[in-house]
């Protein structure tokens, strides 16, 4: 199978380095900066193993690129470029398929935070994937990865939308495994994923304040506890924090030497970089949308993201206020 990874940022770039280092067959598909670093000098790839640089074929459209019957999409975008990508992948040809195109034809595969983007995908393309993504890794320099986790970089649950196996989840697993990469499959792939979109309620607090551990521990236990008020009230189950600690413990430890540690999660990166957009909408958002659906207040979420989506609009630097603002903001 050959992969292309559409979005080859942080997460993008991680599984599309370590699947070519295990032999597969990888393009990278990459915009601006971004795409001109990777074409002109490859991916620089940071692990704990150390830097090297892997030189794939690099594509920053659709028309770029003639689709094989043996590709498998892996959408890595953030969800709110999930729209443009699916739109313009999913009509695309597949080479010796007679009209086939990509959404009648080829496996896409969600490599993203939130639960949304496999609805979006499903509307476009017939097999869709859903994955859960356990992966640290940093992207703030174009063409430049660091994963720092050792022993392995990452653990990706992976299974059917909206639930069950097949052969081709079994066949992309074996293949991610080659490369450091744990890839469970699972009958159940949005049970896990409803679980890490409550971890990732953490992201806007981080992006907006610099801060994640203990100093925001209470702001972030208030947007928590209103996310699992709402799936409660909506009736839709998530792994616990046992089951999830037992499913990484002693398998990813972050290596604080590699690339100099990981400076932030992916929400803090979109206001490095200056992206304008962020994925609060579909992160901090979508326990708003759930809360409004079944009469459940989210005053926290509603805050959260409501700020990141304006520090990401007007390009505010991440960190720019202190959890004690940001607090004060929720109260108010």
């Amino acid at each position: 199978m050959r992969y292309i990874i559409i979005g080859a940022g942080a997460v993008g770039g991680a599984i599309g380095g370590r699947l070519a280092e295990a032999g597969q067959e990888v393009v990278l598909v990459a915009r601006g900066a971004h795409h001109a670093a990777l074409r002109e000098r490859g991916l620089t790839f940071t692990t704990p193993e150390g830097t090297r640089t892997h030189r794939l074929p690099v594509a920053d459209r659709p028309e770029a690129l003639d689709l094989r019957s043996d590709d498998v999409l892996v959408l890595a975008v953030k969800t709110q470029d999930s729209v443009a990508a699916l739109d313009a992948w999913s009509v695309r040809p597949v080479e010796g398929a007679g009209t086939g195109t990509a959404g009648e034809l080829l496996p896409l595969v969600c490599a993203q935070n939130g639960v949304e983007s496999e609805r979006l995908a499903l509307r476009r393309f017939r097999r869709v994937y859903g994955m859960c993504v356990w992966l640290p890794a940093t992207h703030v320099e174009p063409g430049a990865v660091i994963a720092p986790c050792a022993p392995y970089t990452g653990m990706l649950h992976l299974g059917r939308y909206p639930e069950g196996t097949d052969a081709t989840a079994h066949a992309i697993a074996a293949d991610l495994e080659k490369g450091r990469l744990l890839a469970p499959v699972v009958p159940d792939v949005m049970r896990w994923k409803y679980a890490k979109l409550l971890g990732n309620l953490v992201n806007a607090v981080e992006a907006l304040t610099g801060a994640a551990g203990d100093e925001a521990a209470d702001l972030v236990g208030r947007a928590r506890a209103e996310g699992r008020a709402v799936l409660a009230a909506a009736g839709i189950p998530y792994t616990g924090d046992e089951e999830q600690a037992e499913a990484r413990n002693g398998r990813m430890d972050i290596d604080p030497a590699t690339g100099g540690g990981r400076r932030g999660g992916s929400s803090w990166q979109s206001l490095s970089r200056g992206t304008g957009t962020i994925e609060a909408d579909y992160l901090n958002g979508e326990i708003v949308l759930l809360g409004r659906l079944h009469g459940v207040p989210t005053p926290v979420n509603e805050t959260l993201g409501r700020l990141a989506g304006t520090f990401a609009r007007e390009r505010r630097p991440a960190g720019s206020l202190t959890v004690a603002e940001l607090t004060a903001y929720v109260g108010h």
